[in-house]
């Protein structure tokens, strides 16, 4: 398509559908996704005013619905793909090199005539892309370059994965211009993955590029870390008559790196003392019938904690069954098991380094209070600062996240959809 069949589609509604699919049904969720691409092909338009034909992808945030801190202990997990994404327009050519320009953010540039890691690009966001293209090149793929212009709602340090979408969307673009689309999601995320750990030299999980790569709700088994077994779940949110509401409750990440690490490492402590490498290979019955031994090695934080991801990694399998199944009530009573384990076994709501500040806990106390026997409620994703998920009925969702502002601000909770599908190009 063009230019002009992109505006003209949007403005006439040629696209509603797929907008629908992207970010819910409501009227004004569709008029704000018609206004965003608008300003996105506005602002490629300014960056390269004489493209011909252009193509338009999004790649999706993600939340963590169940198993919380269970995948690094090789632990199950149930997340979903959520309405909120990056876009970008994008215009293809044989210059030999990608130009990603993100609003807001200077523009990065990447030859392709040089895809070896370099150490000071570190940390960026052309590490990524660097990664990405490398990792198709290897696996046979013969890239061209291409111009993007990128906008994001996918926060930065909102517990949703800003960095996996753009790994995701990345690998998306290249993947169905110049792949044929023939890469699974599942090896999507593998390459997302492998730029981020390689490139950009972060060592993270595959959870989240996993997520953000298949759409909908994934059901993740990290029994194999190489080759997690991803099983989708077909459940339709929306539809059931509920929302996905995340607040930020604005508590600073600063200095918080210690307290996540010593989750894993406190649970992997725990394994260790069991003869095993990770608590997913450990034996729940003999984790309970052995505490006297345990406790002469661990601390009892450390068996509170290992207690948590016994519980939890049941909960996640047990929370797929329930949406699986269309059990809205048996789902909910789980999350608000999930969001009890991690309050009084997990210890990750408030950091012990400021224990006055407690932000998640108020706004889990603030939504209980509202939700009443609705719904549920949970920390959401690493914890000790930063987001809180509910699931609210639709009906209240407005008033649900008028409230929450009220306490935590303007704009500080998203009331959200679950997208059925990963990374994605619109079709004219």
């Amino acid at each position: 398509m063009n230019f002009y069949d992109l505006i003209n589609g949007i403005s006439n509604g040629a696209f509603d559908e797929q907008l629908r699919m992207l970010y819910g049904n409501s009227e004004k969720a569709v008029l704000r996704a018609r206004a965003r691409y608008l300003s996105a092909a506005e602002g490629f338009s300014r960056l390269c005013p004489e493209c011909g034909e252009i193509h338009v992808y999004s790649a999706s945030g993600r939340t963590e619905v169940g198993g919380n801190h269970t995948d690094h202990q090789h632990g199950c997990v149930l997340a979903a793909a959520v309405s909120l994404d990056i876009i970008a327009i994008v215009a293809f050519h044989d210059e030999g090199v990608i130009r990603v320009t993100s609003e807001g953010y200077p523009q990065n540039v990447v030859s392709l005539d040089d895809l070896d890691v370099k150490v000071e690009e570190k940390g960026t966001s052309a590490a990524l892309i660097r990664g990405i293209a490398k990792k198709f090149t290897d696996m046979g793929v013969e890239i061209g370059g291409f111009d993007a212009y990128m906008t994001s709602d996918v926060l930065s340090g909102s517990g949703l994965s800003s960095s996996a979408a753009f790994e995701v969307l990345i690998a998306a673009i290249i993947n169905e211009q110049y792949n044929g689309g023939r890469t699974e999601p599942a090896e999507l995320a593998k390459i997302s993955q492998y730029a981020e750990n390689v490139y950009f030299g972060k060592a993270s999980g595959l959870m989240d590029q996993t997520v953000c790569a298949a759409g909908g709700f994934v059901a993740i088994d990290f029994a194999e870390p190489d080759k997690p077994q991803i099983t989708n779940v077909d459940f339709d949110f929306e539809k059931a008559g509920y929302s996905v509401c995340i607040t930020d409750t604005k508590g600073s990440h600063a200095d918080l790196s210690d307290e996540y690490s010593a989750v894993s490492a406190e649970m992997k402590h725990v394994a260790e003392a069991m003869g095993c490498g990770y608590l997913r290979e450990a034996d729940e019955e003999e984790f309970y019938e052995k505490l006297p031994k345990l406790r002469e090695k661990c601390t009892d934080r450390e068996l509170l904690r290992a207690a948590h991801f016994f519980a939890e990694n049941r909960r996640a399998v047990e929370e797929a069954q329930a949406l699986a199944e269309g059990d809205t009530e048996r789902f909910f009573e789980l999350v608000n098991q999930s969001g009890t384990s991690s309050a009084e076994l997990l210890q990750n709501l408030y950091s012990n380094k400021d224990p006055q500040c407690q932000q998640i806990p108020l706004a889990i106390m603030l939504s209980k209070r509202f939700l009443g026997e609705s719904g549920a409620v949970r920390v959401h994703g690493g914890g000790f600062a930063g987001t809180i998920q509910a699931f609210v009925p639709t009906y209240l969702a407005a008033d649900y996240a008028a409230e929450m502002e009220r306490v935590f601000g303007e704009g500080s909770c998203y009331v959200l959809t679950v997208r059925p599908v990963g990374g994605y190009e619109l079709k004219s």
